[in-house]
C-alpha cells in the first residue's frame, strides 16, 4: 500500500501538484489519468523519489518514504518495479540478459537460481521463446512484455508503470492491460499505472484517480467514471466523437 498525504509541487515558482492526497492499494490496479499537463506525471516521478516534493508526505506501508536518508530510501527502491513508456531495453543485451540484469547487479544468486528466476518471469509474460533474441527484434508488444518480465524479477511490491500503451495498437494494448492485471493479482503487489489510455481505464481500472491542473478532481473505480457528474473528468473521458457516440447510445 502507498499513501500520499496534502502532496505539494514546484517548479520556478509554478505550483504544478496541489494538496494531493491519495490511497494507491495493493492487489489493485491504480490508475494515475489526466490530460498532458495535468500533472500525472510529477506526481508519478514524485512517489517514487525522482523529485523532492516541497510539502506532504509518501508513505510506504506506513513508512514516510520522502525524510528517509538515501541508505533507507534504497532499501525500499530494491521492492520497486518499472515499466518505462519505451521499455527502455538495452539494446545490446538480449531478452534473456535484460531480464537477469538486476539479479546480476544486486542479488548474489547463483547462475542456476538467477537463470530459474528469468525463464519464469518470461514464461509469466508468454516469452519464453525469445530469450536469444535482441529487443530490435522484438515488436512493440513484445518490448513492453519483456519489460514487465525485467520489472518483475526481483520480486517487488510496488509496480509502476508510465505509459505502458504508449505506441501499441488497440489489441496489443489491451493484451499488456490484463497481464498487467494478471500479474498484480498473482503476485499481489501495488500497481500504479501512469495513463491517458481511456480503453484501460475500462478494462483494468480498479481505482482511478483524475488529476486536473494539479489536483486530484476525482477519484473512483471504472465502474463509476462513466456516470461520474463531474464536468472536467467528462470532458476527459467522452474526448473522442466515438466515445461520446457510445455515451449517447447508452443514455
Amino acid at each position: 500500500m502507498i499513501e500520499v498525504r496534502n502532496l505539494n509541487k514546484s517548479f520556478n515558482n509554478t505550483q504544478v501538484l496541489k494538496n494531493i492526497s491519495a490511497l494507491f492499494e495493493r492487489g489493485k490496479a491504480n490508475l494515475i489519468i489526466g490530460r498532458s499537463g495535468s500533472g500525472k506525471t510529477v506526481l508519478l516521478k514524485s512517489i517514487i523519489g525522482l523529485h523532492d516534493v516541497d510539502s506532504g508526505d509518501i508513505l510506504f506501508e506506513g513508512q514516510c518514504f520522502n525524510i528517509m536518508g538515501l541508505k533507507e530510501r534504497n532499501i525500499i527502491r530494491r521492492k520497486f518495479g518499472m515499466l518505462f513508456q519505451g521499455a527502455a531495453l538495452f539494446d545490446s543485451l538480449t531478452i534473456n540478459e535484460n531480464v537477469r540484469f538486476n539479479l546480476d547487479m544486486f542479488t548474489t544468486m547463483s547462475v542456476l537460481e538467477k537463470q530459474k528466476r528469468v525463464d519464469h518471469c518470461l514464461d509469466m509474460v508468454d516469452l519464453e521463446n525469445v530469450t536469444h533474441l535482441y529487443p530490435s527484434e522484438l515488436s512493440g508488444g513484445m518490448k513492453k512484455r519483456a519489460g514487465i518480465a525485467r520489472a518483475v524479477v526481483m520480486h517487488p511490491s510496488y509496480l509502476f508503470c508510465d505509459e505502458p500503451n504508449s505506441g501499441l495498437d488497440p489489441k496489443t494494448a489491451n493484451i499488456i492491460d490484463n497481464l498487467i492485471k494478471r500479474i498484480t493479482l498473482e503476485l499481489n503487489i501495488t500497481t500504479v499505472i501512469n495513463t491517458h489510455d481511456m480503453n484501460s481505464v475500462i478494462e483494468i481500472g480498479d481505482k482511478v484517480f483524475f488529476i486536473h491542473e494539479g489536483q486530484k478532481w476525482w477519484e473512483g473505480s471504472k465502474e463509476e467514471i462513466l456516470s461520474s457528474g463531474n464536468l472536467e473528468l467528462d470532458d476527459f473521458v467522452y474526448a473522442t466523437e466515438l466515445v461520446r457516440k457510445l455515451k449517447e447510445q447508452r443514455d
